[in-house]
Protein backbone atom coordinates (compact mmCIF):
# COMPACT_ATOMS: atom_id res chain seq x y z
CA UNK A 1 0.00 0.00 0.00
CA UNK A 2 1.02 3.81 -0.74
CA UNK A 3 1.98 5.97 1.95
CA UNK A 4 1.87 9.46 0.68
CA UNK A 5 2.58 10.66 3.81
CA UNK A 6 5.45 8.35 4.25
CA UNK A 7 6.52 9.96 0.69
CA UNK A 8 6.81 13.37 2.05
CA UNK A 9 8.61 12.68 4.75
CA UNK A 10 11.37 10.83 2.77
CA UNK A 11 11.22 14.70 0.96
CA UNK A 12 12.84 16.71 3.90
CA UNK A 13 12.89 19.89 1.59
CA UNK A 14 9.15 19.85 0.71
CA UNK A 15 6.43 22.23 3.45
CA UNK A 16 3.29 21.34 3.60
CA UNK A 17 1.35 24.48 4.95
CA UNK A 18 -2.60 24.17 6.42
CA UNK A 19 -4.63 27.21 5.09
CA UNK A 20 -8.27 27.57 4.47
CA UNK A 21 -8.50 27.49 0.35
CA UNK A 22 -11.06 29.17 -2.13
CA UNK A 23 -14.29 26.67 -2.18
CA UNK A 24 -13.32 23.65 -4.48
CA UNK A 25 -10.03 24.15 -3.68
CA UNK A 26 -8.37 20.97 -1.83
CA UNK A 27 -4.71 21.79 -2.29
CA UNK A 28 -1.67 23.72 -4.10
CA UNK A 29 1.57 23.45 -4.73
CA UNK A 30 4.65 25.30 -6.59
CA UNK A 31 6.30 21.97 -8.24
CA UNK A 32 9.15 22.18 -6.20
CA UNK A 33 9.20 22.71 -2.04
CA UNK A 34 5.91 23.94 -0.92
CA UNK A 35 2.19 22.35 -0.32
CA UNK A 36 -1.12 24.41 0.71
CA UNK A 37 -3.81 22.09 2.00
CA UNK A 38 -7.19 23.00 3.16
CA UNK A 39 -7.84 21.29 6.75
CA UNK A 40 -11.46 21.39 6.10
CA UNK A 41 -10.77 17.57 4.28
CA UNK A 42 -11.81 14.16 5.51
CA UNK A 43 -8.68 11.94 6.36
CA UNK A 44 -9.22 10.21 3.02
CA UNK A 45 -9.25 13.19 0.94
CA UNK A 46 -6.00 14.63 2.69
CA UNK A 47 -4.80 11.12 1.84
CA UNK A 48 -5.32 11.40 -1.56
CA UNK A 49 -4.72 15.28 -2.00
CA UNK A 50 -1.34 14.73 -0.54
CA UNK A 51 -0.61 11.97 -2.99
CA UNK A 52 -1.85 14.12 -6.29
CA UNK A 53 0.25 16.99 -5.31
CA UNK A 54 3.63 15.09 -4.64
CA UNK A 55 2.98 13.85 -8.15
CA UNK A 56 2.77 17.54 -9.43
CA UNK A 57 6.04 17.77 -7.96
CA UNK A 58 7.77 14.58 -8.92
CA UNK A 59 6.19 15.09 -12.52
CA UNK A 60 7.58 18.62 -12.27
CA UNK A 61 4.40 20.53 -12.59
CA UNK A 62 4.87 24.70 -11.72
CA UNK A 63 1.91 26.83 -10.67
CA UNK A 64 -0.70 27.37 -13.40
CA UNK A 65 -0.57 23.46 -14.54
CA UNK A 66 -2.77 22.44 -17.23
CA UNK A 67 -5.56 20.35 -17.65
CA UNK A 68 -3.32 17.39 -19.07
CA UNK A 69 -1.08 18.54 -16.30
CA UNK A 70 -3.91 17.77 -13.65
CA UNK A 71 -5.07 15.09 -15.39
CA UNK A 72 -1.49 13.29 -15.13
CA UNK A 73 -0.95 14.06 -11.38
CA UNK A 74 -4.77 12.77 -10.79
CA UNK A 75 -3.71 9.18 -12.33
CA UNK A 76 -0.17 8.86 -10.96
CA UNK A 77 -1.61 9.52 -7.12
CA UNK A 78 -4.77 7.08 -8.09
CA UNK A 79 -2.30 4.17 -9.13
CA UNK A 80 -0.48 4.36 -6.54
CA UNK A 81 -3.15 4.60 -4.01
CA UNK A 82 -5.40 1.70 -5.71
CA UNK A 83 -3.57 -1.17 -6.75
CA UNK A 84 -5.72 -3.05 -9.24
CA UNK A 85 -5.79 -5.91 -6.68
CA UNK A 86 -7.44 -3.54 -4.14
CA UNK A 87 -9.78 -2.64 -6.44
CA UNK A 88 -10.90 -6.03 -7.41
CA UNK A 89 -10.89 -7.20 -4.10
CA UNK A 90 -13.37 -4.16 -3.12
CA UNK A 91 -15.33 -4.59 -6.33
CA UNK A 92 -15.81 -8.20 -5.14
CA UNK A 93 -17.57 -6.85 -2.09
CA UNK A 94 -19.53 -4.21 -2.95
CA UNK A 95 -20.48 -2.90 -6.40
CA UNK A 96 -21.63 0.62 -4.25
CA UNK A 97 -18.08 3.08 -5.18
CA UNK A 98 -18.69 5.18 -2.56
CA UNK A 99 -18.51 2.42 -0.38
CA UNK A 100 -15.65 1.29 -2.51
CA UNK A 101 -13.84 4.19 -2.07
CA UNK A 102 -14.54 4.14 1.87
CA UNK A 103 -12.91 0.44 1.65
CA UNK A 104 -9.90 1.55 -0.51
CA UNK A 105 -9.80 4.61 2.03
CA UNK A 106 -9.40 7.16 -0.93
CA UNK A 107 -11.84 9.92 -2.12
CA UNK A 108 -14.46 9.23 -4.67
CA UNK A 109 -12.45 11.52 -7.47
CA UNK A 110 -9.75 8.97 -7.29
CA UNK A 111 -11.86 6.47 -7.22
CA UNK A 112 -13.26 7.73 -10.04
CA UNK A 113 -10.05 8.53 -11.93
CA UNK A 114 -8.57 5.32 -11.13
CA UNK A 115 -11.83 3.20 -12.43
CA UNK A 116 -12.01 5.29 -16.04
CA UNK A 117 -8.30 4.88 -16.88
CA UNK A 118 -8.04 1.25 -16.41
CA UNK A 119 -5.55 -0.33 -19.19
CA UNK A 120 -7.20 -3.40 -20.59
CA UNK A 121 -4.82 -5.82 -18.91
CA UNK A 122 -6.41 -4.51 -15.49
CA UNK A 123 -10.19 -4.47 -16.49
CA UNK A 124 -9.41 -8.22 -17.60
CA UNK A 125 -8.12 -8.78 -14.15
CA UNK A 126 -11.36 -6.97 -12.62
CA UNK A 127 -13.51 -9.11 -14.57
CA UNK A 128 -12.28 -12.29 -13.71
CA UNK A 129 -12.22 -11.78 -10.20
CA UNK A 130 -15.97 -10.92 -10.32
CA UNK A 131 -16.86 -13.80 -12.33
CA UNK A 132 -15.17 -16.22 -9.46
CA UNK A 133 -17.40 -14.39 -6.84
CA UNK A 134 -19.96 -15.23 -9.45
CA UNK A 135 -19.30 -18.79 -9.53
CA UNK A 136 -18.90 -19.27 -5.87
CA UNK A 137 -15.31 -18.84 -5.57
Amino acid sequence: MHHPWRALRGLPGVTVIWRKLPVDVYAMTNGTDRIWIDPRQSQAERRCTIAHELAHIELGHRQGCSDHDELAASLLAARRLITVQALADALVWSHDLDMVADDLWVDRDTLDVRIKHLHPSEVHHIRQRLAAREDGA
